[in-house]
């Protein structure tokens, strides 16, 4: 008899057991936990610091070093230490702090869960999948949870992506397409002295980039436009789009990749990040626990290989693209694409 194999019902149990990992993390988070953790500290240090229970908290500290969060420190008393990794994503006043972030995802997720099986009821109402129904909340999203995310991981992410794109580089009029808090629009212009940019979002959140790029200095070489991507220009002539999670929001992909093609100068480049469902399950299980609601709220998210036939159908050129797990959440697939030259 084999005894060093799992259960085959483990990994279902360890799928149950996943939410109260969750919940020690948001909890630790909303607490401060990890900020108490710079400096090996005791539980019963850490509970007088906050107000907690410390017998309590010791049980949470040992749940938060079994997640590979913290270090444990054996002696009398035992002492908790944040990991590396912990304090830089974790522990507010580092550069890469996103604790804000990934609650916010953790907890649209959670909200998810619960709306779950009406969604699935023949007596569900037909979600609208395409209404901007709540502006002021994607800015503020913009302006926080997004802003981490971007300075954390995606603006890195965009940098190694382009940097694949032969010519990339040396784009001077440059486009962030649904940029958000528009940081990585920002680095892509600060990365040469000549270079231009557009940062195109709704009215709200557009307002939170021009933000953005006055505290960055560059006001004088970038700017912004508020609009519905569906139905307002985006300007033109430029040599480089970026584009990212964009057409999953968007009624009519073709349309949107048309208006992208009419908008770029002769020879211009779009360079565009989505997530797709992988044909292999396993590799598909690390994109669509993160994709399923916007599946069930009939958003688009293409299955691998639709949005290359769709640029290869469009009258784009040089259609290529590759793999990447730099971008928050689940792997996407880069794409780029040449307008014709003139």
């Amino acid at each position: 008899m084999h005894t060093d194999l799992p259960h085959p019902m483990q990994r279902y149990w360890n799928l149950a057991a996943a939410s109260i990992q969750a919940a020690a993390l948001d909890t630790a988070l909303e607490r401060g936990v990890l900020d108490q953790l710079a400096q090996p500290a005791s539980a019963a240090d850490v509970a007088l610091a906050l107000s907690l229970h410390p017998d309590q908290t010791a049980h949470l500290l040992d749940m938060l070093w079994s997640m590979d969060l913290l270090h444990r420190i054996d002696g009398d008393p035992v002492r908790y230490r944040c990991q590396a990794q912990a304090q830089a994503y974790f522990c507010q006043g580092q550069a890469a702090y996103c604790a804000d972030a990934w609650r916010y995802r953790r907890r649209s997720l959670a909200y998810f869960c619960e709306q779950l099986d009406e969604l699935l009821s023949l007596d569900a109402p037909a979600p609208e999948p395409y209404v901007q129904t709540n502006a002021s909340g994607w800015a503020n999203a913009a302006r926080v949870q997004i802003g981490q995310e971007q300075r954390a991981i995606a603006v890195a992410a965009a940098r190694d992506a382009i940097a694949c794109v032969p010519g990339a580089a040396k784009a001077r009029r440059i486009l962030d397409l649904g940029g958000g808090p528009g940081l990585i629009g920002i680095a892509l212009v600060q990365a040469s002295p000549d270079a231009t940019g557009v940062v195109f979002d709704w009215p709200e959140t557009a307002a939170v980039a021009q933000d953005n790029i006055a505290q960055a200095g560059l006001s004088g070489r970038m700017t912004v436009i508020g609009g519905d991507l569906a139905a307002d220009p985006i300007g033109h002539g430029y040599d480089l789009i970026w584009c990212s999670s964009v057409l999953h929001f968007l009624p009519d992909a073709a349309d949107a990749l048309r208006k992208m093609h009419d908008a770029l100068a002769p020879g211009g480049q779009l360079v565009m990040a989505h997530a797709e469902i992988p044909a292999d399950a396993r590799a598909a299980a690390r994109v669509l626990p993160y994709y399923l609601p916007m599946l069930l709220l009939g958003r688009r998210v293409t299955r691998a290989g639709e949005l290359a036939q769709l640029l290869q159908g469009g009258g784009w050129l040089d259609v290529r693209g590759f793999d990447s797990d730099r971008f928050p959440m689940a792997p996407v697939r880069v794409l780029t694409a040449r307008k014709a030259p003139a």
